[in-house]
């Protein structure tokens, strides 16, 4: 290939950015939004709620957006009532989000997605009749015929997007959604002109993207994501990814996006536990082998990572998701040298992938105005009031920085320093990042002018004669001791005491509680050092870097090495984990496992003693010989306070983890937070 044409084709993505004046030279005109299913495009008698989540990112500096996935046909529904575009009735609802995104000079992209064999519906389709292990239907198997009609399809659907205005399309070609299942040979077992060979098996993709183009013509976006890794045993080797992304140029895509990994591989890409921006190596490597532009991804949530992996070379464009839903205000900010004042996407999954899951509306854990912008708009109220807020763990951070963004007077007062329970978290591997929570909401505190005290307990004759418009107490949890004999044992201490010493833990430890903080604590206690700041991740995870194996794996996973000697215990007889959020819950237990932790149910505690930790498991009796016995056994409010004002005529309002500790949920506490801000 001649280094000038490359130049001069890499180049062609400079027309498809809007021009901006960021502060971070390489990141101008090269960050997009990606895409990412909201459970908005869904609702079309609200279609509108869809158009002001992407104008307001739009209108602050998103150059280039790519929808969620919507299907070309019916069999391709992610699930029975999912969204789809083959219509003519459709595209003028499509019209009025393209609309929305365009009056901010922005452009976008329609992502077109088949399911395949991940359809949770009886109608799936794939290139054989092979039953994910995430879907409970078994797809069947799609003729000669039903396959050109697919490409027709997807050629159908590309046209009525370039008739509602898009200016592009994103053919869905990784994850392991349709596409990707007719290229790897685990999932394609066929031995017509659609199987067998590697180039009959990418024959699909190349045809899919020969009739988009012929359907839209020459200036229309056609980015095609290419997985570059499969992560699994039957995947791709490298020189066919390279043959792949090759045809896939010829055929005529105008960028090339990274995909990574299937649904179905038990390898977390996306998680908290995934070092940032942990895959741009392999865009890199693929970008020397072709010359249209090539888009990297994953774990990418900051400007200056953005930035470093242009200046790398890793890639010729930025695709952020999850950041633009942990802050719209991405882009504009980043272009203003505030990258204090964005809030960070921190990979918990919760408000947004995990909700997905069970067919609420996506939003974000940090940011719950994501998805519900039109709830909750960015508006001063008419008349400023004062409002004290007492306890500034995420609750009352997330209240007191609403409150005072929509023009009313916050006083601020936590005993210790603001955080609460994510300081605590941030101590814990793999999620260091939720300390960029705590910096952004008193970055923000500081902007807006909230009088915070630090350091500072509150009581109740502090509150009593006290004028103000509203109190909200947000004064969180303390750790519950449950009754067992010993429980003052030298050897026992709560999960608080655990975490903030944790160098003075010992060799044998026993955790009382499998929660989330029960494992929370465990993985604290197996880990030396994080392993998602290091090389160590990847030989943990078996992902080669080398790329010498198919899939990119290692022909072994390495260990986690811990000194300790640790147990994981619960009363229930049911799995470690069973209520752990579905997306990342898997990714803990397994940690876990692979570290030896010991994890023990249907059990009842006797007692604590100098022996240890004495137990009754499956019915017999046994001696745990532990250094340190750590409770993590849930949590109580923190509510004395406000059972003494709340009799006072004073408008009281309780939130968080002081209104309901049982199954204390970060995503809920700081929903509260700014839904009740909006109530003033």
């Amino acid at each position: 290939m001649n280094s000038s044409d490359t130049s001069n084709n890499r180049s062609c993505f400079r027309f498809l950015m809007k021009p901006l004046d960021l502060g971070f030279t390489q990141l101008r005109n090269r960050c997009i939004m990606g895409s990412m299913h909201t459970g908005l495009e869904e609702q079309w008698f609200r279609f509108s709620r869809l158009a002001k989540f992407y104008e307001e990112r739009a209108s602050a500096g998103v150059a280039l957006i790519v929808t969620g996935g919507i299907s070309p046909t019916f069999s391709g529904r992610l699930s029975p009532f999912a969204s789809q575009f083959n219509c003519l009735l459709q595209v003028g609802k499509h019209r009025k989000l393209v609309q929305a995104v365009h009056k901010h000079e922005a452009k976008i992209c329609l992502q077109i997605l088949h399911a395949g064999r991940y359809a949770y519906h009886p109608f799936a389709v794939a290139p054989s009749a092979i039953k994910s292990p995430i879907s409970p239907y078994t797809p069947k198997a799609l003729s000669d015929k039903q396959i050109r009609k697919l490409i027709k399809a997807y050629a159908k659907t590309a046209s009525l997007a370039k008739r509602a205005g898009y200016d592009g399309v994103e053919i869905m070609g990784s994850e392991g959604y349709l596409i990707n299942e007719f290229v790897c040979s685990n999932t394609n077992q066929r031995q017509d002109a659609w199987g067998g060979s590697f180039e009959n098996r990418i024959r699909f993709s190349l045809e899919i993207i020969q009739a988009v183009r012929r359907a839209v013509g020459e200036d229309f976006i056609i980015i095609y994501r290419l997985s570059m890794l499969d992560l699994h045993r039957d995947g791709s080797s490298w020189p066919e990814v390279v043959q792949h992304a090759r045809a896939v140029e010829q055929a005529g895509a105008t960028i090339i996006n990274t995909g990574i990994g299937w649904h179905e591989v038990r390898i977390p890409t996306i998680a908290s536990v995934v070092p940032e921006a942990a895959f741009t190596w392999v865009t890199n490597k693929l970008r020397q082998m072709v010359s249209i532009p090539l888009i990297t991804s994953n774990r990418i949530n900051s400007p200056e990572i953005a930035e470093h992996c242009l200046q790398n070379g890793d890639a010729d464009l930025v695709s952020m998701a999850r950041p633009f839903l942990a802050d719209s205000q991405f882009v504009e900010k980043a272009g203003n040298n505030q990258s204090h004042l964005i809030n960070k996407c921190i990979a918990c999954n919760q408000g947004c992938l995990d909700r997905v899951f069970k067919g609420k509306r996506a939003t974000c854990m940090v940011n719950p105005r994501a998805g519900y912008e039109e709830d909750f708009p960015l508006t001063r109220v008419a008349y400023a009031k004062t409002i004290i807020v007492v306890g500034l763990g995420v609750a009352g951070l997330a209240c007191a920085y609403h409150a005072a963004l929509r023009g009313h007077h916050v006083i601020a007062y936590d005993e210790s320093d603001p955080g609460g329970q994510f300081n605590l978290a941030s101590k814990i591997p793999g999620k260091e990042v939720y300390q960029d929570t705590v910096r952004y909401y008193e970055a923000q505190l500081a902007r807006l002018d909230v009088e915070v005290h630090r350091n500072e307990k509150v009581g109740f004759e502090d509150l009593r004669e006290v004028y103000a418009d509203a109190i909200v107490l947000a004064t969180g949890v303390h750790p519950r001791r449950p009754a067992i004999e010993g429980i003052d044992h030298f050897s026992v201490m709560d999960y608080e005491t655990a975490i903030k010493n944790r160098a003075d833990l010992k060799e044998r430890v026993a955790i009382i509680g499998a929660g989330g903080i029960g494992f929370d604590v465990a993985e604290m206690l197996i880990h030396k050092n994080n392993a998602a700041d290091s090389e160590d991740w990847f030989s943990v995870w078996g992902v080669d870097k080398q790329y010498r194996h198919r899939g990119a794996l290692l022909e072994h996973e390495a260990e986690i090495k811990s000194d300790r000697v640790v147990y994981l215990l619960q009363r229930k007889n049911e799995k470690h984990g069973k209520h752990l959020a579905r997306t990342t819950g898997w990714i803990r237990r397994l940690t876990l496992r692979k570290a030896g932790v010991k994890m023990l149910n249907d059990l009842s505690y006797e007692r604590i003693d100098d022996y240890g930790l004495h137990i009754i498991h499956h019915g017999k009796k046994e001696i745990l010989a532990v250094d340190h016995v750590i409770i993590c056994a849930g949590q109580e409010s923190e509510n004395s306070l406000y059972k003494k004002l709340s009799g006072l005529g004073q408008t009281v309002h309780i939130i968080g983890g002081a209104k309901k500790a049982a199954e204390l949920d970060a995503e809920t506490a700081i929903r509260e937070g700014m839904t009740l801000a909006y109530s003033f």
